[in-house]
């Protein structure tokens, strides 16, 4: 789903996207997840710092190896300001921070609705009026 997303997102924001940033898109929103769903009470200016941090980093290693060591020149940041390596930059990983609102906002729903948690629930019930009516 989030490689799905982020793929769409960059053909809406730059006319094209690359198979190595739908995994990489896939990879940053698995690793959201979970950090959202074990850390639930974080507030929601620390969840932007952490997924700014999480996307940047996954970046920064998928650019090394797809633009710097395979040259498929899928990006390249080298003329935008303080970036490192023209792999990633300061602007994008301000919009990365801005990206983890909605992908904190569907990692939520996901754990709200999430089919194994309502059999849990179930279960612990049925367990529950089981020892209630003996």
């Amino acid at each position: 789903m989030g490689g799905f997303a982020y793929g769409m997102i960059e053909v809406l924001w730059r006319r094209r996207t690359h198979i190595s940033m739908v995994i990489t898109g896939g990879l940053c929103f698995i690793i959201l997840y979970k950090i959202f769903k074990k850390c639930t009470d974080i507030a929601l200016i620390s969840k932007c710092v952490i997924g700014s941090a999480v996307i940047t980093v996954l970046e920064f290693f998928c650019g090394c190896i797809v633009n710097l060591w395979l040259r498929l020149n899928v990006w390249d940041y080298s003329n935008v300001a303080y970036n490192l390596l023209g792999q990633i930059c300061l602007y994008y990983s301000i919009l990365w921070g801005l990206l983890t609102i909605p992908i904190s906002i569907v990692c939520k729903g996901i754990n709200k609705f999430n089919p194994r948690r309502f059999l849990k629930q179930k279960q612990k019930e049925s367990c529950c009026s089981s020892h209630v009516s003996q």
